[in-house]
C-alpha cells in the first residue's frame, strides 16, 4: 500500500517530465564538489556556507524549471482541406493557466509522427494568457493522422539542466492524397482534357436571358445595347448543353507488391478528377465499393475523403461502366480482366505505365 502511494506521488510529481544536465549544469557539479572536498578538509566555515549556496542555487533551478513548464496547454488547429505534400498554414495557440508566474525561454518542439518539425521560441509566456503563431505544416501522405507530438523544453533559470515534456494532442485530421502534379499526370490530363472538349458541344443558338456581368467573367458575351440601356455592364447568356462526363474507375484489386502503383494511382485519380471539375466537367468516380457523380451527387471533397482513407481490398468483380457516353479511364493492376470486360474502349493505366508517364497508357479497342 506506501509504495503504490509512493508511486502515484512520485508520478504526479514528476507530470512526465524529463531532463538532462547541460554542460554548464556538469561544471557546476564540479565545482560542488570541488568546493565540498575543500570545506570537510579545512573546515572553513566559508566554504560550508559558499558549499551550502551552491546546493541551495542547484535546488531552486531544479524547482524553478518545473514550474516553468508546469501549467502549459497547446492547442493545434489546422484548415479543413490538407493535401499531402503540400504546406499549409496552421494555427498554433499556446495558453498559460498559472495564476501567478508566467513561464519563460519556452522551445515547441514538433516531435515524430507531427507534421511540424522546426522549433519555435516563446521568450515569455504571461500568465492566463493565449499566444498564438502560424506555422507551416507538411503531411507526407494522405490518411488519417489521430495525434500529433509536440514538446515543451527549456534552460530556465540557470542553464544547468534542460527539462522537457511531451504533449499528445488526441485529434484527427484528414489528409487528402497529393494534388501536385507527377511525372506523367500533366501528359494525362491534357489528353484526357482534349476528348473532354471534343465532346463539348458548348453554347447553343438559343438565347436564354440578359444578367449582370460578374467579375472576372469573360467580356466576350457583353451585350453593349442592354448595357448602354441600364449604364451597368450586361451578359448575354445562352442556353447551355450539359458539361462532358469523365468516368474513372479505380480497380482495388491490388496483386502483391504493387502497393507503391496503388499510392500512385490513388494520387492520378484525385488530381484528374480536381483538374477535370476546375476545367467545369462532370466526374463519374467509382470503385468497387464507391460510385458517385460530381457535382450531381456530392462535391469534389467527397472524393477527396474517399481517396484519403481507401486502401486495396480483395475484390475481383469489375462492374460494368456506365451508359451515358463519357470518356472512361480505367486504374488498375489486372489490364487482361480489363481487356476481357466491358471496359474495352477505356483508357488504361497500369504498373508498367509510370516509368514512362508520357507512353504510359494505351487505348484498348473493342
Amino acid at each position: 500500500m506506501i509504495r503504490r502511494w509512493w508511486v502515484t506521488l512520485r508520478r504526479r510529481l514528476e507530470a512526465g517530465m524529463q531532463q538532462r544536465v547541460t554542460r554548464a549544469g556538469l561544471l557546476y557539479t564540479i565545482a560542488i564538489l570541488l568546493v565540498a572536498l575543500a570545506a570537510f578538509a579545512s573546515a572553513n566555515n566559508l566554504l560550508f556556507l559558499l558549499l551550502a549556496t551552491m546546493l541551495a542555487t542547484l535546488l531552486i533551478s531544479g524547482l524553478i524549471s518545473r514550474l516553468n513548464l508546469a501549467g502549459l496547454e497547446l492547442d493545434f488547429t489546422v484548415p479543413e482541406h490538407i493535401c499531402a505534400r503540400r504546406k499549409v498554414a496552421a494555427r498554433l495557440m499556446l495558453h498559460n493557466e498559472k495564476r501567478f508566474m508566467p513561464s519563460f525561454s519556452i522551445h515547441l518542439t514538433g516531435a515524430p509522427p507531427s507534421a511540424f518539425s522546426s522549433t519555435i521560441y516563446f521568450p515569455v509566456v504571461p500568465r492566463r494568457s493565449w499566444l498564438t503563431e502560424t506555422i507551416a505544416v507538411r503531411f507526407g501522405r494522405r490518411g488519417v493522422y489521430r495525434e500529433n507530438g509536440f514538446q515543451f523544453s527549456t534552460r530556465f533559470p540557470f542553464g544547468l539542466t534542460e527539462r522537457w515534456v511531451w504533449v499528445r494532442l488526441r485529434r484527427a485530421f484528414l489528409v487528402y492524397p497529393c494534388l501536385d502534379p507527377q511525372p506523367g499526370f500533366e501528359e494525362l490530363l491534357a489528353r484526357t482534357t482534349g476528348e473532354l472538349e471534343s465532346r463539348q458541344r458548348g453554347r447553343s443558338g438559343d438565347f436564354y436571358r440578359i444578367r449582370p456581368y460578374e467579375p472576372l467573367e469573360s467580356a466576350r458575351h457583353v451585350d453593349w445595347k442592354a448595357t448602354a440601356h441600364t449604364g451597368e455592364l450586361q451578359v448575354r447568356e445562352f442556353a447551355r448543353e450539359e458539361d462532358p462526363l469523365l468516368e474513372i474507375f479505380l480497380d482495388l484489386a491490388v496483386p502483391p507488391g504493387e502497393a507503391e502503383w496503388f499510392e500512385k494511382a490513388v494520387d492520378c485519380s484525385a488530381f484528374l478528377a480536381w483538374n477535370a471539375v476546375q476545367r467545369e466537367a462532370r466526374v463519374r468516380f467509382r470503385t468497387q465499393e464507391f460510385d458517385v457523380v460530381v457535382p450531381a451527387e456530392a462535391d469534389i471533397y467527397t472524393v477527396l475523403k474517399y481517396l484519403a482513407r481507401v486502401g486495396p481490398r480483395n475484390r475481383k468483380d469489375l462492374p460494368a461502366p456506365g451508359e451515358e457516353p463519357s470518356v472512361q479511364m480505367v486504374f488498375t493492376a489486372r489490364p487482361q480482366v480489363v481487356e476481357e470486360s466491358d471496359w474495352r474502349g477505356a483508357l488504361v493505366l497500369e504498373p508498367a505505365s509510370f516509368p514512362e508517364p508520357r507512353h504510359g497508357f494505351s487505348r484498348n479497342r473493342a
